[in-house]
């Protein structure tokens, strides 16, 4: 479904608005959605669609997210954005402006499927396409709760009896409530979604999406069966290989193929003007140069590891520009460390940076190495799951793999892609390392020792915005309360 959902969401939209001679005079959108939409199973389709396009704002995912992970020990900020500088120094407070922005476009997706999963049943359809938009909708609503409950910790809860009773202004729900109101919802999804699609619905939500989440949950939350149960169906299912080359995940060409079980789903013209591609790409590239590389996350690649070459981009790199011929990269098109991410450039024929090149959000690999973990912490073996990721790539199997050996296939495999300041907190938590003490390292001049507070900084605060808005019903985040 290459780039479908915004289609479809703009044409409903559209739906809903064409038809009136005066739109300063116009009926209120939810009105006009609940009396003259959900007639039929294309509405139910578009609808679905519409879920989708608020994961594209840079606010959602394309930026602020990738910023969260400036915090991590793998990049520099890059950008010129002040509150970018805070959260990488861990001095960001509830008034930081992506902690409050990504807060909104998350439960805009959560309030688009809601309205999915109250209406879809009452619609006259094609059977299994209600079920595939319902499964959509379980879906995308269990990965928003599973972000909000990975970045904030204890979040409100709405559901459909929520909206249908008008009780939007609830209370935070515990940690362990809204990861198991994420793990209800994949659940949910994984019943009722294909494996895969074909042509133009490429890209929707699948089978493997909703149990890969489900892995990673289940990871986060030290239930090793159930890890490795989930995560089985995913790495055992043939829908779900590896791609032949590491780089296919990062081509336009092949962005979509069997190893990606979830990604935003760009297209030049179309969607935002603030893709991840946008961000990542130097500027004279064409991007905008945030999120830069430092020299230590180059130097953990082993010798001989293409991944290197396909992830991040040292001096003297060759880059093939398409109509602007090969360009040789060097450290002063960058803004800061001299690196960039090479994953999320790509180049139109004509040879502008090109912005339709999807962002994956979760591959097949991330999933053997969290089955791996899963075997190693729960006294198993890890190695067929480790290795099978480093065949990939031509390197060296090991043998008796170590958590040590994980944290580094991990952090190789997944480099940019929003998961590495994540992995650390869960591993200091489980008492694998000290959080304090690595982030207070000093790893040059582009990341210089920072000081990481336990138990505060494991969650960002809610955003003081949403707090006063909710005239007391919504509490801070106890270690942020002046």
């Amino acid at each position: 479904m290459k780039h479908i959902p915004v289609l479809a969401s703009m044409l409903f939209v559209l739906g809903l608005t064409s038809c009136q001679k005066d739109l300063l005079e116009s009926t209120p959108y939810g009105l006009t959605a609940s009396n003259k939409f959900w007639r039929n199973g294309d509405d139910v389709v578009s609808a679905t669609n519409a879920i989708y396009a608020p994961l594209l704002d840079e606010d959602g995912f394309a930026h602020t997210e990738y910023t969260f992970d400036n915090c991590s020990d793998d990049m520099n900020r890059a950008g010129d954005h002040p509150d970018e500088t805070s959260l990488e120094l861990f001095t960001f407070d509830p008034t930081n402006t992506h902690i409050l922005n990504t807060w909104s476009t998350k439960y805009e997706v959560i309030s688009r499927a809601n309205a999915v999963l109250i209406n879809a049943p009452k619609v006259t359809m094609d059977e299994s396409i209600r079920n595939r938009s319902l499964g959509e909708a379980y879906f995308l609503r269990g990965f928003v709760y599973w972000r909000l409950a990975v970045i904030y910790g204890e979040v409100p809860i709405l559901l459909e009896a929520d909206v249908l009773a008008g009780n939007f202004n609830k209370a935070k729900s515990s940690l362990a409530d809204v990861q198991a109101q994420a793990e209800s919802d994949f659940l949910k999804a994984a019943s009722l979604l294909p494996v895969s699609y074909g042509g133009s619905d490429v890209g929707r939500a699948t089978q493997g999406a909703a149990n890969g989440f489900l892995t990673k949950l289940y990871v986060y939350q030290s239930q090793w069966a159930k890890a490795i149960a989930t995560g089985t169906k995913v790495i055992g299912n043939s829908a779900y290989q590896l791609a032949p080359s590491f780089d296919q995940n990062f081509q336009l060409g092949t962005e979509n193929n069997s190893e990606i079980l979830f990604s935003l789903q760009y297209k030049s013209g179309w969607t935002t003007d603030d893709s991840p591609a946008y961000y990542h790409t130097v500027g004279s590239w064409g991007g905008w140069g945030f999120h830069e590389p430092i020299a230590d996350l180059v130097n953990e690649f082993e010798t001989g590891d293409p991944r290197r070459v396909y992830t991040v981009l040292v001096d003297g790199d060759q880059v093939d520009r398409k109509a602007n011929g090969i360009s040789t990269f060097t450290p002063d098109l960058t803004r800061v460390t001299g690196h960039a991410f090479r994953k999320y450039t790509n180049f139109t024929d004509a040879g502008d940076m090109d912005q339709g090149l999807n962002a994956p959000w979760l591959r097949t690999s991330d999933v053997y190495l969290l089955v791996a973990e899963a075997k190693i912490r729960s006294g198993q073996s890890g190695d067929t799951e480790l290795n099978t990721v480093r065949k990939r790539v031509g390197l060296k199997a090991k043998t008796g793999a170590t958590m040590t050996d994980i944290m580094h296939e991990r952090r190789v495999e997944l480099a940019g892609e929003n998961e590495r300041h994540q992995d650390l907190m869960r591993w200091d938590k489980a008492g694998l390392i000290d959080i304090v003490s690595h982030y207070k390292k000093d790893r040059g001049p582009y990341k210089p020792g920072r000081t990481f507070v336990k138990p505060k900084h494991y969650y960002f605060p809610l955003p003081q915005r949403e707090i006063d808005l909710s005239n007391g019903v919504l509490k801070q985040n106890p270690y942020y309360v002046n």
